[in-house]
């Protein structure tokens, strides 16, 4: 399914974020959203995410993943059962969540720390812990709100392959945060910004905003 913004307004007191803006992510691509800070980025994917209340209308799925600038994960589960926390509910079966989880770790090359703690990991490799639990979840939208900011260029170079590799093999519509155009283009040559209140343009220059 595409994400449909249509008409969405948003006001935090008096201050208008957005304003009758209307705009579609197509479904399983990769969208980058750039602009300048404070523009209201990640106001705009907390609105669709159903974190933030608005007004006017967003079609989107109801099963959707999100991976923060942190890793977020729960500091006294280990990498096992932080993904496994997340489908528990949905995997009935605790062997074939096992298999998941495996595999999953596998793919990120974290399996062989499946059972260390948060507090164990180094940044990037929380960082690929929170990316295998996006994509366990069984969902069809993936919002990323600068999840590789706290990373050095050669690690974020390899996360972000791990990561397409991930989404290559597990179809997902991507709505992806950042400021940094090499960084975007590593990853789409779909790449928005945020113009203004009621506004999302192509980024035709191809240049940083900050």
């Amino acid at each position: 399914m595409d994400i449909k913004l249509e008409n969405v307004s948003k006001k935090y007191g008096d201050k208008t974020i957005f304003s009758s803006l209307s705009f579609t992510f197509k479904e399983n691509k990769i969208t980058c959203l750039m602009g300048p800070s404070g523009i209201g980025k990640t106001t705009l994917v907390r609105m669709i995410a159903g974190l933030t209340p608005f007004q006017g209308n967003i079609t989107k799925p109801n099963a959707i993943s999100y991976i923060f600038q942190e890793a977020r994960l729960i500091n006294n589960l280990t990498v096992y059962e932080n993904l496994d926390y997340v489908i528990k509910n949905i995997y009935k079966d605790k062997n074939e969540r096992k298999q998941i989880i495996e595999n999953t770790l596998k793919k990120v090359e974290l399996l062989e720390y499946a059972s260390f703690y948060p507090n164990q990991l180094s940044g990037g490799m929380a960082q690929r812990v929170s990316i295998a639990r996006a994509f366990i979840y069984p969902s069809s939208l993936l919002i990323m709100d600068e999840p590789f900011k706290q990373l050095d260029e050669e690690l974020r170079t390899k996360v972000i392959k791990e990561f397409l590799k991930l989404l290559k093999e597990n179809k997902k519509t991507v709505i992806y945060i950042t400021h940094d155009i090499e960084e975007a283009k590593l990853l789409t040559n779909n790449i928005y910004i945020i113009k203004n209140e009621s506004e999302i343009t192509k980024n035709n220059k191809q240049k940083n905003l900050i």
